[in-house]
């Protein structure tokens, strides 16, 4: 399994390009005046944002989107609405990202050898170290931040695109070019363009505004409000956990052959791979037969040891506290069936996601029928 193509293919199918890749890049309010550029060619444009080095850099991000899914609890980020997050990069792999969510606020940070995520309205903390693996030792094509994954975007869907410079724009006080990628007539998508502002300087996307067929309105409109480019204070990437937090650490070494081997199982059972190419890029998986029914929430313990009632460890009488996999993908989808089987279809304003009974699962920028088409080929 080539993991970097389907990592890039998730972000290009728009679904989650849209919602996390593309759409935690931003779309401010108030551009001011078109600032005078060079020509530029779209292919040198398109060429010059992929092989543009890192840059360091720190700002706020205003998010607007109109994706038509339901609200997640936490993460008014990805859900329909306007919100905002900020974020600052040292360039070579450190990162800090800042989500608010009402009164309380989710906290990332990166700094080369460990990962943090704080989480305030919880007050946790999860740890996950590199296994002393530094930023710029990681593995290659990991994206280190979200201006790297709209470089691969840009990069994997240009081939399948009428690419063109439409004007020029001022994003966050900075003189950007406004690059077009349009799906070529042969390409089978609900994405009309994905429209870039590239920072005349850096090449780096500064804007990216996702519009479907049908209307003028984007469904995501993301990027930069506030921009400082240059050498970040190193205080953003160390963390500290704040007193009384609940910490969590992953690490390498505690990783078992056993859970190693439970990891490797787990993904050859499910086998994600990519259906088709450019926008009409398809992700598919088969989750557990399992994971699509009732799970019972019961807390462990309750009513007998590790949560199991009685001499068979059934938790008899307490069915209706589990949750309805089934019936919530139905309030979320339509129910729809064919050649390829029967499931739930759940759709949004850039793309799909088809669930089968059986645990196959599509999802894409495309219509029905290519998420029919591509189900039916995972066995």
């Amino acid at each position: 399994m080539n993991r970097r193509r389907v990592t890039v293919a998730v972000a290009a199918a728009g679904v989650v390009a849209g919602a996390t890749g593309l759409g935690v890049l931003a779309m401010p309010a108030g551009a001011g005046p078109a600032p005078v550029l060079p020509d530029v060619t779209a292919e040198s444009l398109v060429e010059s944002v992929i092989t543009a080095e890192p840059a360091a850099f720190g700002g706020a991000v205003e998010v607007d989107n109109d994706l038509g899914v339901p609200a997640l609890a936490g993460m008014p980020q990805l859900s329909d609405g306007a919100s905002s997050l900020r974020m600052w990069t040292d360039g070579a792999g450190r990162v800090r990202v800042q989500l608010p969510a009402g009164e309380s606020e989710k906290t990332f940070v990166d700094d080369g050898r460990t990962s943090w995520l704080w989480d305030s309205a919880e007050q946790t903390v999860q740890k996950v170290s590199h296994g002393g693996v530094a930023a710029h030792e990681r593995v290659e094509g990991a994206p280190s931040d979200p201006v790297t994954l709209a470089r691969d975007v840009v990069s994997r869907v240009q081939e399948f695109s009428d690419v063109t410079v439409d004007g020029t724009a001022r994003v966050a006080g900075r003189a950007a070019y406004e690059l077009v990628l349009t799906p070529k007539p042969t390409e089978r998508t609900v994405l009309r363009e994905v429209r870039v502002a590239v920072d005349a300087e850096l090449r780096a996307p500064l804007r990216v505004s996702v519009l479907t067929n049908g209307t003028n309105a984007p469904a995501v409109q993301v990027g930069f409000s506030d921009l400082e480019v240059g050498p970040q204070d190193a205080a953003l990437f160390a963390f500290t956990p704040p007193a009384g937090a609940e910490v969590t650490e992953v690490r390498p070494e505690d990783v078992t052959a056993e859970d190693r081997s439970a990891v490797d199982r787990a993904l050859t059972e499910a086998d994600p791979r990519v259906v088709g190419e450019g926008w009409d890029t398809v992700l598919v998986a088969r989750v557990p037969a399992d994971a699509l029914a009732n799970l019972d929430q019961r807390p462990s313990g309750e009513d007998g040891q590790d949560g199991q009632d009685g001499e068979n460890g059934e938790w008899e009488g307490h069915r209706e506290r589990g949750v309805d996999v089934q019936g919530l993908l139905r309030q979320l989808g339509k129910q729809v069936s064919g050649p390829w089987g029967s499931g739930t279809l759940i759709t949004a304003r850039v793309g799909g996601v088809l669930i089968a009974d059986d645990g196959r699962v599509a999802v894409g920028a495309v219509p029905e029928q290519v998420l029919t088409e591509a189900i039916g080929q995972v066995k």
